[in-house]
């Protein structure tokens, strides 16, 4: 079996690098590229990459998030954020409630989903996934103030999300098991969860200057950063927390405490991750069954539809308040639409927790249709996403044209 794994890695990177080459010379987004070839070469197509297999590589794509969180994380600085404003907090804020809001009046008053389902599905929708967002940006080398509020806004997301999920899950759960709601409770434990994310990295990070503060040779720092990183996601991944905001607060502390230190491990992650980030991808996009469209029906359409006005609008409407640039503003929001990651991971929970026989049928039915409508819209927005992403940054002219266009 051993060898078996070692033959489908080869045949996904011999696959990614024809698919590399075809979408450069087409002139269409890398990641877009790879989330076809996932489904391809997925349970949609051509079944090579089976569940079973995926369940194998699943450590693959976390580490990947883990190096993607370090990208948003190193390029957080106090200098620049301060130089975009409060702008960045009210586009989180608004983008991630707008997100939420949306998509429950739609499904519940429009489309007349179950008040349940429609909650949980508006929780689901405020969490935006950095990674097809942070690989354009990579790949185009984009630099400006949209690129700087954008890696800050997907940054930050995930805490937002993370509070109106924790606060929704327990509401639904009341209401499933007829027990009071003890809405204090639910906030503390949200906010205590993403407290200690940020801890563990702001405390890593210390550590982590301070050993290698006076060493200079690359090989011991791509050492030590891998350590660091791979312990970072072990460790909040055993005690429930944001691995994506422990890590992003790890590289946030660097850069802000050592900058040569922040540029030379920016720069072994830039090596390092195009190998996981193209099996993210890739592996991602296999996880896709375009069969779905089959059960979810017009439900999965509205919830797209619903949450791309949500982001969009809210983070538009976030950053006219936060009096950000003309140009944040009216294309900031269609960064914000990839949801594989985040947004998979707390359909996911969703499904383990609601499927516990203390909820009944009721519980099961709803966690079925939260995650069949997010693996189908996931599809939408890994492909849809990188393309407007490319279309905002060239169009605020923050593409470095000369390499890339």
């Amino acid at each position: 079996m051993e060898g078996q794994i070692f033959l489908y890695l080869a045949a996904i990177f011999i696959a990614a690098y024809a698919t590399k080459v075809g979408v450069n010379k087409i002139k269409v987004p890398e990641v877009t590229g790879f989330v076809l070839l996932g489904v391809i070469l997925g349970v949609s197509a051509v079944n090579l990459l089976t569940p079973e297999i995926l369940i194998k590589f699943s450590p693959i794509s976390t580490i990947a998030l883990g190096m993607i969180a370090f990208t948003i994380g190193i390029e957080l600085k106090v200098d620049v954020i301060k130089s975009l404003g409060k702008s960045i907090f009210s586009i989180v804020l608004f983008e991630s409630i707008g997100a939420f809001t949306v998509v429950f009046i739609v499904l519940n008053y429009i489309y007349h989903a179950e008040l349940n389902t429609a909650l949980l599905l508006g929780a689901v929708a405020s969490a935006t996934a950095p990674a097809a967002t942070v690989a354009v940006i990579r790949q185009y080398k984009a630099k400006g103030p949209l690129t700087s509020t954008i890696l800050a806004v997907v940054g930050l997301d995930d805490a937002a999300a993370l509070i109106i999920y924790v606060f929704i899950e327990g509401f639904v759960s009341s209401r499933l098991l007829g027990t009071s709601i003890a809405i204090p409770t639910m906030l503390l434990s949200a906010l205590l969860a993403i407290l200690e994310a940020f801890a563990i990295g702001i405390v890593a990070a210390i550590f982590y200057v301070l050993i290698l503060k006076k060493v200079k040779n690359n090989d011991q720092i791509m050492l030590l950063l891998v350590a660091f990183i791979l312990g970072l996601i072990g460790i909040s991944e055993y005690i429930g927390v944001s691995e994506l905001l422990a890590t992003m607060a790890f590289g946030a502390v660097i850069v802000n405490t050592s900058p040569v230190l922040s540029k030379k491990s920016a720069s072994i992650v830039t090596n390092l991750s195009p190998i996981f980030i193209t099996a993210f991808f890739i592996l991602g996009g296999a996880n896709l069954n375009i069969a779905l469209i089959k059960q979810i029906g017009v439900l999965g359409i509205f919830y797209f539809f619903a949450r791309s006005i949500g982001k969009t609008g809210g983070a538009s409407l976030g950053a006219k308040i936060g009096k950000a640039p003309k140009t944040v503003r009216s294309l900031v929001g269609f960064a914000l639409l990839p949801q594989v990651g985040v947004a998979l991971a707390l359909a996911l929970a969703i499904n383990k927790e609601f499927t516990l026989p203390k909820y009944g049928n009721a519980g099961s039915t709803m966690a079925t249709i939260v995650i069949n409508v997010l693996l189908f819209t996931t599809i939408i927005t890994e492909i849809v996403g990188p393309l407007l992403t490319r279309y905002a940054l060239k169009k605020a002219g923050e593409v470095n044209v000369s390499k890339n266009d």
